[in-house]
């Protein structure tokens, strides 16, 4: 990824753009964190973000006509938040004195006539930029247009504090000149370096400068200079009315034109954000309740503290985070795609020293709900694959984050469970049955109920394989063992005469069309729906179930149809998530969540499963066991197409667990060449022979470790044949190790008449060498 697509990711985020207050406002106050403060309770904090923002804010904060309120979000669902009182409420609390910062002096004068709000503003300004201001009010004192204007909300001790201030930082006045006069900006002009005319204050005069059609000084936008180099004016009505932010931001826009001018740079250019601003940012109002403004009980004091605070948390604080919403990941690393577009960018370029964003990039489950929801379409699963790949293909994966996984993945595309016959007694399929792993691996006499169940039910024979899509290799972006598996499955599917397949997982439907396009391929439950599927007698009692889809079904609506009408055939009443369909969510297996951070994966499990009280119906093997395992009644659905006698309460089973799914896988392999192709099995290597006891804590502990029963049999194995052990005098246990692959196993086990009894566990990729 290089800046230019860096830049282009960022920008498809849309959390950081403005609300549309703060967009509206043309001096930016950070009007939602304001609001926000307040809504807490926080006086002294929001009356620091409009002192952070606004020019003279004891004056500007009480007479503010608030532009901001015709945008606001909140009045989509009852009345707009009144910005404006609030202000006025935050800036008539006692406070400590504003301190303000100027930057060094600078030996330039600006010339600044009238004292209305936008030529305040202006001298606010340039005094803190270092230059030294003096203010022309023929006749007057400054301040007074202003409180003649605002006479109920702008007492005049305030108008003396903020000057005060002003003269504080050095603000010079003049009441004697005539600003009125001809030549009075020229002869300005000789003495000063640069001039504002302030229109709010001072009547029209023989100013020397070009008008409109109206009458009025021509004004560039923005700029506010006019035909005079050197002169700025600004202060007038806007569509005719006056407004004080206005005022005061013409007053800041001519500041910064002034600034500019005296260090001859261009007035233009870099000032796109300055004033109003488009947003883009989406905020959902659906479950917001509509609420109408809270009304002060004296409308001429304005709101109490109580008032103020109700009416602050009407706020709806706008943001967007749609993703962030349904996605536990996201919210789990406490920030949004754009700043994780920049950590995995940095990540990237780091190339020594620790990467620090490894775990947020093989923590993602790639199962793109954050796409779906987005406004903008931020897909956060592309990033974190192509992350993935760049640092498999550099050598910065750590093999912790997929390698059991993996080896998962290749123990079922081995001799031991791979399998592709015909239907027994042909020599040709039209189709052929596709389970996949984890069917497989959960409930392997389901799957042989479903193959005999096809075979009864289709002509032309229905061959069987058995094996692994591959999608473990993908979503770990091991290009080469997952191109491996593809070729493996095209192997099967050849040595069949590339039949038909019906497969039983969505994954592996969504794996074969996007990258196996020459294999026809369809689901079992879209098979299931047009063949009317077995009739069983109902052996259960649920009168309703909650269907969860599998996330890799969100873009086959017709295959999730399908399940509903087979559940309609049998019954079973139907009821929608609100997140079901095109956005279900992840059970926390995809993407091998689950491997890289149990931690992630089991609260994401946690939250689907709690998404309704009733009890679930899943069509996904890995779905049902990942949802059981967090707690949730849950069936899947061919427990009720092929009920089982021996399982009384099929939605309270649980997880099979690692060690049990890749037992299941070769059993089943055993069973089926037994029973339909009269083959011996595979004969079990020595250490298979081995029975281990493991109680129900140590079992948790072995696949929170990832350690398999087979790992276990190894190391025993290895230590009682070699005799490498250690013996603890006190308890009569053994303690050994044993490295079959990069991993070591330490495990501590006691012998028994009926077998090995296990009491701990452990692995590490430490590799010991005495020289």
């Amino acid at each position: 990824m290089d800046q230019q697509e860096l830049r282009q990711l960022e920008d498809r985020c849309i959390q950081e753009e403005p609300p549309w207050c703060t967009a509206t406002c043309p001096l930016h106050v950070d009007v939602r964190a304001f609001v926000g403060q307040l809504a807490r309770g926080n006086g002294a904090e929001a009356l620091g973000t409009l002192r952070k923002v606004m020019p003279l804010p004891n004056i500007l904060g009480r007479i503010c006509d608030a532009p901001c309120e015709e945008r606001c979000k909140r009045s989509e669902a009852g009345q707009a938040i009144r910005i404006g009182a609030l202000e006025r409420f935050c800036v008539r609390q006692e406070a400590e004195p504003q301190r303000l910062f100027t930057l060094p002096a600078r030996d330039k004068l600006i010339a600044v006539a009238g004292s209305g709000l936008s030529s305040l503003a202006v001298a606010w300004d340039c005094l803190r930029k270092g230059y030294s201001v003096r203010v022309f009010e023929p006749g007057k004192t400054p301040g007074v247009s202003l409180a003649e204007g605002y006479p109920d909300l702008l007492p005049w001790n305030v108008i003396e504090g903020e000057l005060a201030l002003l003269a504080k930082l050095g603000l010079e006045v003049d009441v004697e000149a005539a600003t009125g006069e001809p030549g009075f900006l020229r002869l300005c002009l000789e003495s000063f370096d640069a001039v504002y005319v302030g229109l709010d204050s001072l009547e029209a005069g023989p100013w020397g400068l070009e008008e409109d059609g109206s009458g009025n000084i021509r004004i560039e936008p923005q700029t506010q200079r006019t035909s005079l180099e050197g002169v700025f004016a600004g202060g007038l009505p806007r569509a005719g009315r006056v407004s004080p932010v206005w005022q005061a931001a013409e007053g800041r826009f001519a500041a910064n034109s002034i600034d500019r001018h005296i260090q001859r740079v261009s007035l233009t250019a870099g000032r796109e954000k300055e004033g109003p601003l488009s947003t883009r940012l989406f905020t959902s109002i659906a479950d917001v309740i509509p609420l109408p403004a809270v009304r002060a009980a004296d409308p001429l004091k304005g709101y109490s503290g109580e008032e103020a605070l109700r009416e602050a948390r009407r706020c709806l604080q706008c943001q967007c985070l749609e993703c962030v919403k349904v996605c536990v990941y996201l919210e789990r690393f406490g920030a949004y795609p754009r700043k994780y577009t920049r950590e995995i960018y940095n990540n990237e370029s780091i190339v020594m020293g620790a990467h620090q964003a490894n775990k947020l990039i093989n923590s993602c489950s790639l199962c793109g709900l954050c796409e779906v929801v987005c406004p903008q379409g931020f897909a956060m699963q592309d990033l974190c694959r192509e992350a993935r790949r760049s640092m498999v293909e550099r050598g910065k994966m750590p093999p912790s984050a997929h390698e059991f996984a993996l080896e998962d993945m290749a123990f079922s595309m081995s001799d031991r469970f791979a399998l592709a016959r015909h239907e027994p007694g042909l020599e040709a399929s039209a189709r052929a049955f596709f389970p996949g792993c984890q069917l497989a691996g959960s409930q392997p006499d389901k799957v042989v109920a479903v193959y005999e169940y096809l075979r009864s039910a289709l002509a032309g024979g229905v061959g069987l394989m058995l094996g692994c899509c591959a999608a473990p290799a993908w979503w770990a972006a091991s290009k080469a063992r997952f191109d491996e598996g593809l070729e493996a499955i095209r192997g099967q599917w050849n040595s069949l005469g590339r039949p038909k397949l019906i497969l039983a997982c969505s994954t592996c439907l969504q794996v074969f069309r996007e990258n196996l396009p020459e294999v026809p391929a369809v689901s079992l439950w879209t098979v299931l729906d047009e063949t009317g599927g077995p009739v069983p007698p109902r052996t259960f009692c649920e009168p309703r179930l909650v269907v969860h889809d599998p996330c890799t079904t969100r873009s086959e609506p017709g295959l999730q149809a399908s399940v509903r009408h087979v559940l309609g055939r049998l019954g079973v009443r139907v009821e929608e998530l609100e997140l079901g369909r095109g956005k279900t969510e992840c059970c926390g297996f995809g993407g091998l969540q689950q491997n890289a951070n149990p931690e992630i994966a089991r609260e994401t499990a946690r939250v689907r499963a709690h998404r309704s009280e009733e009890d679930y119906l899943a069509y996904c093997a890995m779905c049902r066991d990942r949802l059981a395992s967090a707690g949730k009644r849950i069936l899947h659905l061919l427990d009720l197409l092929f009920p089982d006698r021996r399982v009384p309460d099929p939605a309270a089973r649980r997880d099979p667990g690692w060690s049990q799914r890749q037992e299941n896988r070769w059993r089943l392999k055993e069973r089926l060449l037994k029973e339909f192709w009269p083959e011996e099995p595979i004969k079990e290597e020595e250490h298979m022979e081995i029975r281990l006891q493991i109680g129900p804590e140590v079992r948790s502990i072995l696949e929170e470790r990832r350690i398999l029963d087979e790992d276990l049999q190894r190391v025993i194995h290895h230590a009682e044949t070699s005799g490498d052990k250690f013996r603890h005098p006190g308890t009569d246990r053994f303690k050994a190790s044993f490295r079959p692959r990069k991993v070591t196993f330490w495990v501590e086990y006691e012998r028994t008449t009926e077998g090995f009894v296990i009491h701990n566990a452990y692995s590490h990729r430490m590799e010991v060498r005495v020289s």
